[in-house]
């Protein structure tokens, strides 16, 4: 992650070196658009002339934050006590699925600043864990992320997101009741293979930059990356370290004050690392976009074209060669829908595409539906549910489709809010997935766990 993070630190530094110089009058009057988010925030919409970033090429995912809860400047930190019932924590390793209680401590900081031209948002989360009967399980966990938006100059925008996490159980969170995030992108990672308890690091992030160029015109490129990797390989036995890498750049028409449409030209590296050798596919792909944006809080985006698929050999867990190289065409599309109220949130999404095979043996056409909605039931008292589908079927030939499967998951949760500073979350997720061929998932497919946790929050508002 740190070298992530230092990359995209040094890109942004030699992009403010080449920035034009603003007068102190323009850096008080020129206020930040929300250039590569799905949803646009007041401030933007005040100012017709800025355009937004489309979901399909922002890279960023839909916000579930009601517009009642949303603010900016301030320091918030706290501690989240949890204790969770799952009924397969030892999956493969054990012909007998095994069931345990875990408890965990979270202790959490997060920074959110806002200037008339950057936007930075700071979290950081250790978390230690500890099961009642499989004390071998112990764990100590990282989540950090970093996401800053920069306006270098009133039409031009740079942002740079990542994401890191260390944890041998990939449920457990901050917020146990968070899900896979909703986006509407077109270059996402494929995080949809999950092995219950197994330690694993995780990375994710992207960068871009965007141009208005014109009063009703945008141009933008960007890259992402993702890394994950798991340290002791016979905790996973027939899921795999894997990686991408990507790159687009785009162009955008406003053709009315709610319609959008464009195109995009998209690249991705996609590498998996059996017992020995590499399976990699690289893809292009051409694709139009269309985004509607009926009020500032609530979008519509939908995209499709053409995609080229390039695969070199495939090799087997052993190390031989299961199938030669290959090239092919694929259709890719997808929509997607974000709207945030008052005390409501919801997001959809579905796409049709070549990705990273997120720990199989190489590149799948993914087919992936994610949901989230969440409604304030009473004043103190709110409830999520979340959820997702996932159909990966491995590219290559015949030697791998038995690599083939799907995962379904779903989170319901409540939470109630007491005074100012503590929150009681309660909370059930169900995973289920069919993959034969996966032996860390074949026997043992199906996780069940109920989590119940007490956090106690505090914000201090910056410049205050």
């Amino acid at each position: 992650m740190t070298m992530k993070l230092f990359e995209t630190i040094s890109v942004g530094l030699v992009l403010l070196a080449a920035a034009p110089v603003w007068s102190q009058d323009d850096q008080r009057t020129v206020p930040v658009p929300a250039a590569t988010g799905p949803i646009s925030d007041t401030s933007a919409n005040d100012h017709a002339d800025l355009m937004l970033t489309p979901p399909p090429v922002s890279g960023q995912s839909y916000p579930i934050a009601f517009t009642s809860e949303e603010r900016s400047n301030y320091l918030r930190g706290g501690v989240t006590f949890s204790a969770a019932y799952s009924d397969n924590v030892l999956a493969a390793t054990e012909s007998n699925r095994v069931s345990d209680v875990s408890y965990s401590v979270w202790p959490t900081i997060a920074l959110d600043e806002t200037t008339p031209r950057a936007h930075l948002v700071l979290t950081y989360a250790p978390g230690f864990t500890f099961y009642q009967r499989e004390s071998s399980l112990n764990e100590a966990d990282e989540n950090a992320s970093i996401n800053f938006q920069y306006r270098l100059s009133p039409h031009v925008t740079f942002s740079a997101r990542d994401g890191f996490q260390k944890s041998s159980n990939v449920f457990n969170q901050p917020d146990l009741a968070s899900a896979a995030a909703v986006s509407g992108g077109t270059q996402e990672g494929n995080f949809s293979v999950i092995a219950p308890i197994a330690d694993r690091l995780s990375n994710s992030g992207n960068v871009g930059i965007t141009y208005q160029f014109a009063a009703n015109s945008i141009v933008g490129a960007g890259g992402t990356f993702t890394n994950l990797h798991y340290p002791n390989q016979k905790e996973v036995p027939g899921l795999f370290d894997s990686a991408s890498q990507g790159g687009l750049a785009f162009y955008s028409v406003r053709v009315s004050k709610i319609n959008y449409i464009g195109a995009t030209y998209q690249y991705q590296r996609l590498s998996s690392y059996p017992a020995s050798g590499i399976n990699e596919t690289q893809t292009h792909a051409l694709l139009l976009f269309y985004t509607m944006y009926p009020t500032k809080s609530f979008s519509i985006s939908a995209f499709g074209g053409p995609q080229y698929a390039d695969s070199g050999p495939q090799f087997s867990v052993t190390g031989t060669t299961a199938s030669s190289a290959s090239q092919s065409w694929n259709p890719a599309a997808g929509i997607s829908l974000g709207w945030q109220g008052r005390l409501s949130s919801l997001a959809i999404s579905y796409s049709h595409l070549i990705s990273g095979g997120g720990g199989l043996i190489g590149a799948v056409r993914m087919d992936s539906a994610t949901a989230s909605l969440r409604q304030q039931l009473l004043r103190a008292l709110s409830a999520t549910v979340a959820g997702g589908y996932t159909e990966n079927d491995l590219l290559a030939g015949s030697p791998l489709t038995s690599g083939n499967g799907h995962t379904i998951s779903a989170t319901a949760s409540l939470q109630q809010q007491f005074r100012e500073h503590f929150n009681l979350q309660l909370g059930y997720t169900r995973l289920h997935q069919d993959y034969s061929a996966v032996a860390v998932l074949a026997a043992n497919p199906n996780t069940n766990r109920e989590f119940v946790s007490i956090s106690y929050q505090f914000s201090r508002g910056l410049g205050r």
